[in-house]
């Protein structure tokens, strides 16, 4: 699959209204992880390799839902990527941060690069989560938050989990060989 047909996967997703009824325990505590998705990722692999695919200023959220959970400011910063390990592609997410925002401490997501979100995000002190939603595209499980970095700023992080994620591996949460 070409990473415009991944991404795409994030404008495809269904918010469910209620907290999900988990079909396991695996399921449940990679949809719920608090700490780094990157570090955890990692633990499967060893190393992630980011593509980015989309980046750059947008005057507006991308929909209505993401609107909803950002302030009203006449633009944002929009990152959307997707993480490989050994090739496959394991996460897609986009990033949004309110223009405003990227003046402060949030002005380094805009020089993150090829570095994963979560490697800058969890490298001192995590994060408050203060809007955790769940969703489904299809299949596959996704996931958006809404995080609050120093002085409080907003930064709105949406991930799917695509297929080749050990999300969907079943049994523990060892990494793979």
């Amino acid at each position: 699959m070409q990473d415009q047909a991944i991404v795409a996967l994030l404008d495809g997703i269904r918010w469910l209204q209620e907290p999900p009824a988990w079909p396991d325990d695996t399921t449940r505590s990679w949809l719920t992880e608090r700490g780094s998705m990157t570090r955890r990722l990692e633990k499967h692999c060893g190393k992630i390799r980011v593509r980015r695919y989309r980046e750059g200023f947008v005057p507006a959220c991308i929909e209505a839902g993401e609107a909803a959970l950002l302030p009203d400011c006449g633009g944002f910063w929009l990152r959307e990527v997707v993480l490989y390990s050994h090739d496959r592609p394991w996460l897609t997410a986009r990033t949004l941060v309110p223009a405003a925002a990227a003046a402060g401490p949030a002005q380094q997501v805009l020089r993150l690069g090829d570095v994963p979100l979560g490697q800058w995000l969890f490298r001192h002190r995590p994060p408050a989560r203060d809007v955790i939603q769940f969703g489904r595209v299809g299949t596959l499980w996704a996931r958006r938050a809404r995080l609050r970095l120093p002085e409080g700023q907003p930064l709105l992080l949406t991930e799917a989990f695509l297929p080749d994620c050990p999300l969907y591996i079943s049994g523990d949460d060892a990494p793979q060989q």
